[in-house]
């Protein structure tokens, strides 16, 4: 245990997100995405895990340590539900409220067609699968930066 570390966040995860720059994306994916499979064409190539968890509380973790990207439109994207890209099922609700929070603000998360999603998890840093069991409870978020001090 770390103190002000979120401990739902495991050691090579903090590394992962450590190790990303500005720019870099990672992968939250529940548990029915090809997570190992793509997890090895990414750049850390190992899939990460933090099992036993929601997608919004991986997010919600992941986020109290990890900036987003404020200069870009896809700082966060939420996979399409297949035929109904605009409907938003209640796990992408909870994940947009942990972006929400992390940020204190409203900013909506894009949506992007599921084999869209593949190829781009395929460019990520890295992969983390969550125990989310609900369907399309997968994401991408694209790391910011931490400004010098004042």
């Amino acid at each position: 245990m770390l103190k002000g570390i979120d401990p739902r966040l495991s050691a090579d995860v903090l590394y992962a997100l450590r190790a990303m720059g500005h720019g870099d994306v990672v992968v939250i994916s529940d548990t029915n995405f090809p997570s190992d499979s793509v997890a090895r064409d990414t750049v850390l190539g190992e899939l990460l895990t933090m099992h036993n968890l929601t997608a919004a509380e991986s997010v919600e973790a992941v986020l109290s340590v990890m900036p987003l990207d404020t200069f870009v439109d896809d700082f966060a994207a939420r996979m399409e539900v297949v035929g109904k890209p605009k409907e938003i099922p209640p796990v992408q609700k909870e994940v947009q409220k942990a972006i929400d929070k992390a940020e204190g603000r409203k900013r909506t998360m894009v949506s992007v067609e599921r084999f869209d999603f593949y190829d781009r998890a395929r460019q990520a840093y890295a992969v983390i699968q969550t125990g989310e069991r609900r369907f399309y409870g997968c994401f991408l978020l694209r790391k910011g930066v931490i400004g010098p001090e004042e």
